[in-house]
């Protein structure tokens, strides 16, 4: 698509706006433009950066050094508000603006994004989403009342309708179920706001399907709205789809109303999308990068980390007035990248804030000048590359022979964190995010470990940690448990982690600087003994089990409650993800209430799963992966509270019905039909 006319302008909507929008300028050549809207504190400029303050605050950054860098609107989150401190606190204390030290707007997000993020403890239903609270496994619902109840009792300027968000790559009939709540949740938040003179926007949802993302726009056009939000991108399309996916949703929203896209993104991405006449964007980028150590700069992306700048004593960014760059030389601020301090998340994130806040200047200045594609092309000449000063060189494999170790290399993401790679097969683990991380929301968080190891009980938890590795997810859910057992009782945990080949471990145990969460007492046992016993923590125990994953099951010392099934993938190790090796581990829980975590959501694997005796449901998504999967043993579902995991359905049956993968790859052919019935005929397809 194209940044000139192929639509023509739609309608305004229905009704005047709260937020009394103006449109100052277009730019010549583009769909650019210019405008201001005053909310309830503060006159707004756009286009504009709304730096994200999930929790009521920005990481790392003071408010008033959001002020001086130029801030205009923060964005909060209801759900993670709702939650805590709870919408009381805000009624009490008279609004989230006193509460926080904040003069100027806030929007809040619905919660939307977050129910489609957390699809392991949530079900959905027209009335709403019913999800457990990450903090104390409590069920609640957010329904659109509750949303917008929650928003207004938070004080925020802007406020967001509730939708449901679904993965933009979805199938048709998928996206326009969802769409059908979105519009009718839309209705039900405009009701729900009553006389509150907060503004509210609706999300133009329809994932990458033209005509859903047009009825989408025609139906909340005839709703009274301050302004429009174009929702469900950047959850898992490529560069090229979003970009035209928001050109054409931007032409469909009135002339005389914000566009807001949501979520998005890199300083380049911002370009593009005014260009494509986009008015407001948020993103977590700007501290996230920052808290690894990386900046965007006149210069193109730098990484601080990187040994290069150990001696610069220049500014950062010789181009940027901000604070950092006025007081603090390279060679200081990859000290503090280096060695982890706080203060340089904090001094690299207000930089990168700024960097966006004079961007926005700069390309408001341009449009009211009428020279925006000249500054377009400008910058997009330093907003795509790396370091322009230093471009990092690709060594050759034999300088890298002090970070390998037998199969594995130490490979360092653009973001900054450091990955083990398998030499042979390429594969890198936890390649789309930080291994701590990873660790965390898909094996530990998802298993509620929290909850569980504070159960009243005296017998232990067993964890099977199947593909050790680096020991990422043996390392989250040892201090997952040392932080339970310091706030209160906690039952014992005993870990037992498989791994044929310990190189990747002792390979990052050698560079803990990169791999801090090794500075532990565990690993060290474990590479020295096999074994370690935590003598903090009388119940805490980790063993390892060594050699082929499949030959040395039976041999376990205990059955699982819990697996974290972490193995390569099938295309660097096929045994693990047979139907063979999943009816080995289906009988190995021994009809214990047994569930098991993965990062795939492979059609071959999950109907290997299924076919071994498991229920599987869907798991919370992860990088590029739009969602994971979760596998329960019979007596794990019956045990599982209603609404926490959403199974496999008749959606799923239906691609796998299609699926090239559709059995598995060593079944004879004379097999199929009996398989295809079994499947079929699986109980969770067939509940009440």
């Amino acid at each position: 698509m194209h940044a000139s006319g192929f639509l023509h302008d739609p309608p305004p909507p229905v009704s005047d706006s709260r937020l009394h929008f103006h449109l100052d300028a277009r730019a010549t050549g583009s769909r650019a433009r210019a405008a201001t809207f005053r909310t309830l504190h503060n006159e707004v400029l756009t286009p504009l950066f709304m730096p994200v303050g999930t929790q009521a605050t920005v990481k790392a950054q003071l408010t008033q050094t959001l002020e001086d860098a130029g801030s205009q609107i923060l964005l909060a989150n209801t759900y993670h508000l709702l939650l805590r401190p709870g919408a009381e606190v805000f009624r009490r204390t008279g609004g989230i603006h006193g509460f926080m030290s904040w003069k100027k707007s806030v929007l809040t997000d619905s919660g939307g994004f977050q129910i489609f993020s957390l699809p392991h403890s949530r079900a959905m239903s027209e009335e709403g989403a019913v999800f457990q609270s990450y903090l104390d496994g409590k069920t609640i619902l957010l329904s659109p009342e509750v949303s917008i109840g929650t928003q207004i009792a938070i004080g925020s300027d802007i406020m967001m309708a509730l939708d449901q968000c679904i993965p933009s790559t979805a199938d048709e009939a998928a996206a326009r179920a969802a769409l059908g709540i979105t519009h009718r949740w839309a209705a039900r938040s405009l009701a729900a706001r009553g006389e509150s003179p907060q503004a509210m926007f609706a999300i133009v949802q329809g994932a990458l399907f033209p005509e859903l993302r047009r009825e989408s726009a025609d139906v909340l056009r005839g709703m009274a709205f301050d302004g429009f939000a174009i929702g469900g991108l950047a959850v898992g399309e490529g560069k090229n789809e979003r970009e035209d996916v928001c050109e054409f949703t931007a032409q469909l929203l009135p002339e005389d109303r914000p566009r807001y896209l949501m979520g998005v993104g890199t300083p380049l991405d911002i370009l593009e999308a005014v260009h494509r006449g986009v008015d407001m964007f948020d993103c977590i980028i700007p501290t996230q990068v920052a808290q690894r150590g990386a900046v965007f700069t006149s210069r193109g992306y730098l990484q601080m980390k990187r040994g290069v700048y150990k001696f610069a004593d220049t500014p950062l960014d010789p181009e940027c007035g901000c604070p950092t760059c006025a007081r603090y030389s390279r060679a200081y601020l990859h000290h503090l990248a280096k060695t982890g301090e706080n203060l340089g998340w904090t001094l690299l994130g207000q930089h990168n804030i700024y960097f966006y806040h004079q961007l926005m200047r700069d390309i408001r200045a341009s449009i009211l000048a009428d020279r925006f594609l000249e500054l377009y092309r400008e910058k997009r000449e330093f907003l795509h590359a790396s370091d322009l000063d230093h471009p990092t060189v690709q060594q050759k494999p034999s300088k890298k022979k002090a970070r390998t170790l037998g199969d594995y290399e130490i490979h360092t993401a653009w973001e900054g964190w450091a990955n083990i790679r398998q030499i042979s097969s390429g594969e890198i683990m936890h390649s789309r995010t930080a291994p701590m991380e990873e660790a965390r929301r898909l094996y530990v968080e998802q298993s509620q470990l929290a909850a569980r190891v504070r159960e009243e009980s005296s017998e232990p938890l067993v964890i099977w940690d199947v593909g050790l590795g680096a020991a990422a997810n043996a390392m989250a859910a040892i201090h997952c448990y040392e932080e339970q057992a310091a706030a209160g009782p906690v039952r014992p945990l005993r870990i037992i982690s498989f791994e044929n080949d310990l190189d990747s471990l002792r390979l990052a145990f050698r560079h803990t600087r990169e791999f801090p969460y090794l500075r532990h007492a565990g690993p060290a046992g474990i590479l020295e003994t096999g074994a370690w016993q935590s003598r903090q923590h009388a119940g805490l125990s980790w063993v390892l089990v060594e050699g082929d994953f499949l030959a040395t099951l039976a041999a376990a010392p205990a059955p699982p409650d819990v697996l974290f099934y972490d193995m390569f993938s099938t295309r660097a190790t096929g045994d693990p993800w047979t139907l063979t090796a999943f009816h080995k581990v289906f009988a190995a829980c021994a009809g214990r209430a047994a569930e098991l975590f993965t990062y795939t959501c492979s059609t071959a694997n999950r109907v290997a799963l299924l076919a071994a005796g498991f229920y599987v449901a869907h798991g919370r998504s992860a990088g590029e992966k739009t969602e994971t999967t979760i596998a329960l043993t019979p007596a794990a579902w019956q045990a599982s509270a209603p609404g926490r995991l959403e199974l496999l359905g008749a959606e799923w049956l239906g691609k796998w019905g299609r699926s090239i993968a559709k059995f598995p790859a060593d079944m004879p052919a004379a097999e199929h039909p009996p398989f295809e019935r079994m499947i079929l005929d699986h109980r969770q397809f067939h509940r009440p």
